[in-house]
């Protein structure tokens, strides 16, 4: 059985709330998959891209001011 972790950010409502990615390891690699669409396929990600995406965000966060 592989364990899924979601955010805690994620909510459980509301607008938008509950919109969120889950994420396992398997190996040297990550799974990441739509919580709400289980079934749907996962994106298996190399711990590269996740620190690559996880810059370009905080990048974007940083010019727009959004946290």
């Amino acid at each position: 059985m592989t364990n899924w972790r979601k955010s805690s950010y994620s909510g459980s409502g509301g607008t938008g709330g509950g919109d969120c990615v889950e994420i396992t390891v398997h190996g040297d690699r990550f799974l990441v998959r739509d919580s709400k669409k289980p079934d749907a396929g996962t994106i298996t990600a190399t711990r590269a891209w996740l620190d690559a995406l996880k810059s370009d965000l905080s990048t974007q966060r940083s010019a727009t001011g959004v946290e």
